[in-house]
């Protein structure tokens, strides 16, 4: 991290999470670098056709993507793609917009370059993002759109539905986020009935909708070997396009943050990156080599990223990371993926894919 990034975090973390957040975006909206002042340069993609990628019918620029979590109501896609990422997810949105769980509800776990949030699916709901969406059409760039369901809605599935016809004109591709720990009863849509009812009506959703973009299932990583082979089952059987891993974990192992270390909520951040990473090679073990992983958890470098591509990943995606490293993260760890790539003297940086993966899907 620079200097220069070490005074804005500093600066950021003067702040509490939640307000910081907001001024990140409020900065990003008006053209200003994430609680940074880092030469501008320093934060633009590296342009390198070793790193592009073509992944269900979509070409990525590079790799790594912005996870959901932090543009909540698409406020600022096309700034976090000047960041250097390959690729911005929006969201979480749901139909309506609701304010989440009561505050405080994001902690800082520094000394392990973690957060634990029990944020809710705070947002605006379906209406103003799809505003905001509809105003950026036509402009280049992979921007997928996060969907989820309210918390008190009486037929949580017809509310990804409405999310799919939303937001199919709009998105690169969609992503059903049914792995939030922070949302009553969310997480038990990963069970295989519930789960298969849910994918059949996504997916005839988007049959119906006006354009077809690729659906993404998110996944907890808090899942068994038997839960995690029920849910390849059915995105094999109902044809998704792929899946991320993974969302954030509910175990506590190894944190030296003892203070909040007990506050209730997902944990993100590094201390997520073996499980999270172990997961996914065991999702690409059980998916087979067709269908598209995108990973992440606790990725905060090059080698993180890259790590995740050799477990089995085809695109990576961080947030927390960012917190940390600052907003020069991206446009590193795309530099890097390059330089890697001229070393290894690779043509494509997806050569890299599953090279780990035997090892990684034992460690779970």
């Amino acid at each position: 991290m620079s200097v220069l990034d070490r005074i804005g975090q500093k600066l950021l973390f003067s702040f509490d999470p939640e307000t910081a957040h907001g001024l990140s975006i409020a900065a990003l909206r008006c053209g200003l670098p994430v609680g940074a002042t880092a030469p501008r340069d320093a934060r633009l993609p590296t342009h390198d056709a070793r790193l592009k990628l073509n992944l269900c019918g979509l070409e990525f620029p590079n790799p790594l993507g912005m996870a959901a979590g932090y543009d909540k109501n698409a406020e600022v896609p096309d700034a976090l793609l000047g960041l250097g990422f390959g690729f911005a997810e929006v969201g979480t949105i749901t139909p309506l917009p609701q304010s989440g769980n009561s505050k405080p509800r994001i902690f800082r776990l520094t000394a392990d370059e973690a957060v634990i949030n029990r944020l809710g699916f705070n947002n605006e709901g379906h209406a103003a993002a799809e505003k905001r969406l509809a105003a950026r059409k036509g402009r280049p760039g992979i921007v997928g759109v996060n969907i989820g369901a309210n918390k008190d809605s009486a037929d949580r599935i017809a509310d990804y539905e409405r999310g799919v016809a939303r937001f199919a004109p709009y998105a690169s591709y969609l992503t059903v986020n049914i792995s939030s720990p922070n949302t009553p009863g969310l997480r038990n849509m990963q069970a295989r009935e519930q789960l298969g009812e849910l994918l059949s009506r996504v997916m005839a959703a988007r049959t119906a909708a006006s354009a077809q973009p690729p659906v993404f299932l998110k996944i907890a990583p808090d899942l068994v070997e038997a839960e995690l082979e029920d849910i390849a089952a059915e995105v094999i059987e109902k044809k998704i396009d792929g899946v991320i891993v993974s969302n954030t974990t509910l175990a506590r192992t190894g944190l030296r943050s003892t203070t909040v270390a007990s506050e209730a909520g997902g944990l993100s951040g590094k201390p997520l990156f073996e499980r999270s990473t172990a997961v996914l090679a065991r999702m690409r073990k059980l998916l087979g080599p067709n269908i598209a992983i995108i990973g992440v958890g606790g990725i905060d470098s090059t080698e993180a990223a890259l790590e995740k591509i050799r477990a089995g990943a085809d695109l990576v995606q961080l947030y927390t990371g960012m917190i940390y490293a600052g907003p020069a993260l991206p446009g590193r760890i795309v530099a890097g993926m390059a330089r890697f790539a001229e070393r290894e003297r690779l043509k494509s940086i997806g050569e890299l894919r599953d090279t780990g993966c035997a090892s990684w899907s034992e460690r779970l």
